[in-house]
């Protein structure tokens, strides 16, 4: 593979003021805060850059810095480092009391206003539901603190079907230009998928296999181990389809099946990403039916630990009708129709309880139209080529090739692994894909983030998807397992099954 491509930032970004709304909320603290701190750690925050939280929790400077040493670096978040580095981040942060919802004529603006640098770029991180994200702005606005040059940041979900996410768009729309609203996706941040556009774009023996000639099938997996304790009501609402299919794996697809774009600027990338998502053959009715399958966890043990299923997960409130209906794994079987890949079958799962926890990107090659070799170890379909791109939780690129064993006598194939790790391969920490947004926001790169046309291509292909569904009981899979079997019929009635090395 091509030496990397740096595509970070320098490593000073210029100043700026961060103002994180949600900024003691979980992924404030998971997240956000740990990877401004390494940014800071490494020398690529500016020395006068401010963080500025903002919640309705009434506290001081003093209350929030106590809180984040006790909830980011208490629990381990932050790398030692510097003795000093940590107390100078947190000299950083400050917080702010701001309910957008109270109606209230000030409600805490002024006081946001007097920490704010004049001339100084600001940046809005909205950490929140999607339904504050207009409101928020408007307020913001009113109160005269977003700017020309304000960048606004928005967390995933936009809404939750296309006719929400359009009304998001316009109302924030309506008062910061496109080019300055920031879509965050962080699965565009981690170091495989960027690297997936350098291995296919950088390389010159990719390109040429690289479509349905040479390609069986694509599979995208983003599996998780943990459930929904204490999430059920937001779960209730969103359920698999919503919030994983619709931004997570649809982006990983578009970075896969993309047309090599003219050049690595701002527009031409996304500009490919929107041409992929266009072109999915639109599922409906009976077909979406047929080529989706969703899941329920019931009650299993994942690894040495017995857990409760969906409707006994402990939560604030008791499970409803709609809870019975939600679905916590979704498999879509995609199809893209244009010249490249019409025919070659892209399969997106997501789920939750699941045996194992990894993300990944698997392409199948077709067979050898004929094999010489007659005494293989294996069967005739596990002798395709195989390139595998692993997300997480161990981040690299592996090309599983056909190798003779060692010995006399017959020849006998056996499949070997040729494997890249990041981390051992440069030698160097793999950062976390929130450093490699954050520093983009503060430089204004928006090539990882998702434009409007994006956001709502990708509801006009999945909001059929969910039409279809809404008389549908999700089938019950055990926790632990690999899922519901519906999602392994979906591949079984081609002769096709889950890559070995994943879940089945």
């Amino acid at each position: 593979m091509s030496p990397a491509v740096q595509l970070s930032p320098s490593s000073h970004a210029h100043a700026a003021d961060l103002i994180l709304f949600g900024g003691t909320g979980d992924l404030a603290m998971r997240k956000l805060l740990p990877a401004l701190y390494r940014c800071d750690l490494e020398g690529r925050l500016a020395p006068e850059t401010k963080v500025i939280a903002l919640s309705r929790g009434g506290l001081g400077d003093t209350d929030y810095r106590g809180k984040v040493d006790a909830e980011v670096r208490g629990a381990g978040a932050v790398p030692p480092g510097d003795p000093g580095a940590w107390d100078r981040f947190v000299r950083r942060l400050h917080h702010v009391s701001v309910d957008v919802a109270a109606g209230e004529p000030d409600n805490g603006w002024t006081a946001l206003g007097e920490l704010l640098t004049s001339g100084r770029t600001r940046i809005f991180y909205l950490a929140s539901p999607p339904m504050t994200f207009g409101p928020f702005c408007r307020e913001a606005n009113r109160a005269g603190l977003i700017t020309e040059d304000s960048r606004v940041v928005l967390e995933k979900p936009i809404g939750r079907d296309l006719a929400s996410a359009r009304a998001i768009n316009d109302e924030v729309g309506a008062i910061v230009a496109e080019n300055r609203i920031f879509r965050i996706d962080h699965y565009l941040g981690k170091e495989t998928v960027q690297n997936l556009l350098v291995l296919r774009f950088a390389n010159t023996f990719l390109e040429p296999v690289w479509n349905s000639r040479w390609i069986d099938h694509v599979q995208i997996t983003v599996a998780e181990t943990v459930g929904t304790p204490g999430r059920r009501g937001y779960y209730d609402h969103a359920g698999a389809l919503r919030d994983m299919v619709q931004n997570h794996l649809l982006q990983l697809l578009c970075l896969t099946a993309m047309e090599p774009p003219a050049r690595n600027d701002r527009e031409a990338v996304r500009d490919e990403k929107v041409k992929v998502l266009r072109a999915l053959r639109p599922l409906t009715g009976a077909d979406a039916r047929r080529h989706t399958a969703r899941g329920q966890y019931g009650a299993g043990r994942v690894g040495d630990h017995a857990v409760p299923g969906y409707l006994d997960e402990p939560s604030g409130t008791p499970p409803t009708e709609q809870s019975a209906r939600v679905e916590t794994f979704a498999a879509v079987e995609a199809e893209i129709l244009n010249w490249r890949w019409a025919g070659v079958p892209f399969y997106l799962r997501s789920g939750k309880r699941l045996r194992s926890r990894h993300s990944e990107i698997v392409v199948q090659f077709k067979d050898v139209p004929h094999s010489i070799f007659s005494t293989g170890g294996a069967g005739p379909g596990s002798q395709a080529n195989r390139l595998i791109l692993r997300l997480q939780p161990s981040e690299g690129i592996h090309l599983h090739l056909q190798a003779k064993e060692p010995g006399p006598g017959e020849v006998s194939l056996r499949p070997v692994p040729l494997s890249l790790s990041f981390a051992e391969t440069f030698q160097t920490r793999v950062p976390d894909a929130y450093e490699r947004l954050l520093l983009d926001v503060l430089d204004g790169n928006p090539t990882l983030f998702m434009r409007r046309d994006e956001v709502e291509t990708a509801w006009s292909w999945i909001d059929p998807i969910i039409s279809a569904w809404a008389d549908d009981v999700p089938e019950i899979y055990a926790a632990g397992s690999t899922g519901p079997g519906g999602a392994r019929d979906l591949l079984a009635r081609s002769g096709r099954a889950w890559h070995e090395d994943g879940l089945a």
